[in-house]
């Protein structure tokens, strides 16, 4: 099955109010990072456990770790939770800079190092997360979202 299909259907098992605003979001994400690299991740393992939501990503970085090895995976990432939704940014060095830049302006939502999570787009400034995801995007500039590597 095809990303797209794999959203699309992920979007659509949602109940309907947080269908809505899944796919509101989705479409802002597509208008903010236009051409990006589109992720799929169901949320299981390799032997099929659900370890994980499932999760919508954008964009694209590596990620590089301690020992050496690199990892390719999403700049913004998008999920459903049993409150509400979450909107992951990826790759910030400084774990700090989304509660300070954010965390007080963006409305009723808890912003942790890498997530910005909410009950309802209604409790939440748009444009605030908005500025949260072009910030992510355009921290390596137009052709750092364009899969890039750091």
């Amino acid at each position: 099955m095809n990303i797209q299909r794999q959203i699309k259907e992920y979007i659509n098992s949602q109940p309907e109010a947080k269908r809505n605003e899944m796919q509101a979001l989705h479409d802002s994400i597509q208008k903010l990072m236009p051409g990006c690299k589109l992720w799929f991740l169901d949320g299981k393992d390799e032997n099929g456990k659900i370890i994980t939501n499932p999760n919508i990503g954008y964009g694209a970085y590596t990620i590089k770790y301690a020992n050496g090895t690199t990892k390719e995976f999403y700049q913004i990432g998008l999920s459903a939770n049993s409150t509400g939704i979450s909107v992951y940014i990826m790759g910030l060095d400084d774990k700090t800079y989304l509660t300070k830049t954010y965390g007080k302006k963006i409305g009723k939502a808890i912003v942790t190092g890498y997530c910005i999570k909410f009950k309802t787009l209604k409790d939440i400034q748009v444009d605030v997360l908005e500025a949260a995801i072009r910030s992510r995007y355009l921290s390596k500039g137009v052709e750092g979202m364009k899969q890039k590597s750091e």
